[in-house]
């Protein structure tokens, strides 16, 4: 297997290749029986596919894919709430897929269609989110960190102190946008729980980031890494396999979850009720889970594959990578997002649209 380690090209090389409208996907049995057009639209985030994903998949089923990128969750949330435009295939965090299905948001899956299901490790088989995977497929995992530019930091910048309660970075420092991931982690700075619903805490963290505003450069849409690469900042709340995609770039970036613990996550692939091209989709999902596939993905984006037989392809510059697979200590102290209901969710964005607005 050819491996993206050999052969990385740069993120924005890449990305120039990839195109938002990329190349295409299609699996032909369940397509031509249903008589679907040989099409699919996919929702995704920004450079999380592989190189060649798209354009292989079409080879292999002639189906042409479209793809359009979001910045964060609670934008993906808000364009589907109203209906869905025309999506086949999403790419929600763990949270936000619970949060789909209570709204009847999701299409349960048909598991018949996915054979290669039995590739995925059985740690992710069955989920508190989504319990027997009825409704998605999981796609990467991580916790979410700290980057940084080494040569202009005061050491490792190993807690959120240094974006959440400080001005050593003033004006040099980017939070994500996202409104539960950026309260989560102040919680988990204050040393609360990370899935806290207390009102009182809301508003205590909401006082924090509002105090810490005047240092911040901006909230990042899940472009962080961009940010450091152009130098506009030089630490930033990011994803980490987005971190490790810019340390390939560029040996002064680095990348530490912060010793307060963080957000542990999980992108799962779902399809939308309203989906026009719903055994596509099913297609694409087995063909995302096709070990081969599924290494050249993780090799191209480096984000943790849920994906066992993918994983035992690839090399132990990825498996050995404590950025991709952290220690059981970081793990330790890093709680996985949870879906905390409508009211929660009220509270969440009141306070969020609160901070935005000071």
């Amino acid at each position: 297997m050819r491996t993206a380690f050999g052969i990385r090209p740069t993120r924005r090389r890449f990305l120039a290749g990839a195109g938002v409208a990329a190349a295409g996907l299609s699996f032909l049995p369940r397509a031509a029986l249903a008589g679907e057009e040989p099409r699919l639209n996919f929702y995704n985030w920004d450079t999380y596919i592989g190189e060649t994903t798209l354009a292989d998949f079409k080879a292999q089923s002639g189906i042409e894919v479209r793809m359009d990128l979001y910045a964060d969750n609670d934008e993906l949330f808000a364009r589907l709430r109203a209906g869905n435009p025309g999506y086949d295939v999403i790419v929600p965090t763990n949270d936000f897929v619970e949060r789909m299905i209570a709204a009847d948001m999701l299409m349960p899956l048909d598991h018949t269609a996915i054979p290669n299901m039995a590739n995925i490790e059985p740690a992710f088989r069955d989920v508190a989110f989504d319990p027997g995977r009825r409704h998605s497929i999981p796609y990467m995992w991580g916790p979410m960190g700290i980057g940084y530019r080494k040569s202009r930091c005061d050491g490792v910048p190993d807690s959120w102190r240094w974006l959440y309660d400080s001005d050593r970075y003033s004006g040099r420092c980017a939070l994500l946008s996202e409104a539960g991931t950026v309260l989560g982690a102040a919680f988990k700075y204050m040393g609360h729980p990370l899935n806290t619903i207390d009102p009182k805490l809301i508003e205590a963290a909401e006082r924090l980031i509002v105090a810490q505003k005047p240092h911040l450069r901006l909230f990042a849409p899940d472009n962080g890494q961009d940010l450091l690469l152009s130098g506009e900042v030089d630490i930033a709340m990011e994803w980490n396999g987005d971190i490790l995609q810019a340390m390939a770039e560029d040996d002064d970036i680095s990348y530490v979850v912060p010793r307060e613990g963080s957000i542990l996550w999980e992108d799962a692939l779902a399809i939308p009720q309203g989906a026009p091209h719903p055994d596509n989709a099913h297609a694409f999902l087995n063909f995302i889970l096709d070990a081969e596939v599924g290494a050249a993905i993780a090799e191209t984006i480096r984000y943790a594959t849920p994906n066992a037989a993918a994983r035992a392809l690839l090399p132990e510059s990825y498996t050995g990578n404590p950025g991709i697979f952290p220690s059981e200590e970081t793990l330790a102290a890093c709680e996985p997002a949870l879906y905390r209901g409508q009211e929660a969710a009220r509270l969440y964005e009141a306070a969020w649209t609160r901070i935005r607005a000071a």
